[in-house]
């Protein structure tokens, strides 16, 4: 059921053990708001997909911190020791995928795609276990699609039906991450009645929001 909600209510829906798609680029577009709830709320066991782990005390980094996540699956970790550290004393999983390469697999998670083909990573370790297809005389591997129980999705604005646009930058994985879970919950900074925004400046139909965020007090 589509609704507004309060942080704490919307981390109340991310069970422990749940994938969660969050969007944001070291911590811009990053919805702050739900992941201090995670924290709060002590969640455990989650798989976090994302761009990066941000850094200690920034954005994922704060779950990370706070020992909720398990696994992660990013572009890079680099600016994030924690995370480092946790990946090699075996506490915690990442699986490292190239920043393009990943925001194709979750573009065709929400698109219902078997899977893309990418040359990035032929010939390396990275296309250990996979499986090459060669189109033209080239090789390519195929990698496979990304979704996720539960989207985390930072917007600019939001209207009461839940359309959603983003700012500059801080747009990044978000819109493909609302296509790609399960259930999306959006966080926005500003909630405007319906009709401010224009319709050719949505960028997220709230047809695919599950819930949105109420705005502070």
């Amino acid at each position: 059921m589509r609704s507004a909600i309060r942080p704490q209510d919307a981390a109340q829906l991310v069970p422990d053990g749940a994938s969660l798609m969050i969007g944001g680029f070291l911590g811009v577009g990053t919805p702050e708001r739900l992941l201090d709830a995670l924290v709060a709320r002590n969640a455990r066991n989650l798989t976090v997909i994302a761009n990066d782990t941000a850094k200690p005390g920034l954005g994922i980094g704060r779950l990370i911190d706070a020992g909720c996540v398990t696994r992660v699956i990013a572009s890079h970790i680099g600016t994030n020791p924690v995370v480092q550290r946790k990946m090699l004393d075996g506490s915690m999983t990442v699986d490292l995928v190239p920043q393009g390469t990943l925001a194709e697999r979750i573009r065709a998670g929400g698109s219902g795609l078997g899977g893309i083909l990418t040359p990035t990573g032929v010939g390396t370790i990275v296309a250990e276990g996979k499986r090459v297809v060669a189109v033209e005389g080239r090789d390519y591997l195929l990698e496979l699609p990304l979704r996720a129980d539960v989207a985390l999705i930072h917007a600019h604005e939001a209207d009461h039906l839940f359309n959603l646009t983003y700012r500059l930058t801080a747009t990044n994985f978000n819109p493909v991450m609302a296509m790609a879970a399960d259930c999306v919950i959006a966080e926005a900074e500003e909630v405007v009645p319906v009709g401010v925004i224009p319709p050719d400046a949505v960028r997220t139909s709230g047809i695919l929001v599950d819930h949105l965020v109420e705005r502070r007090r």
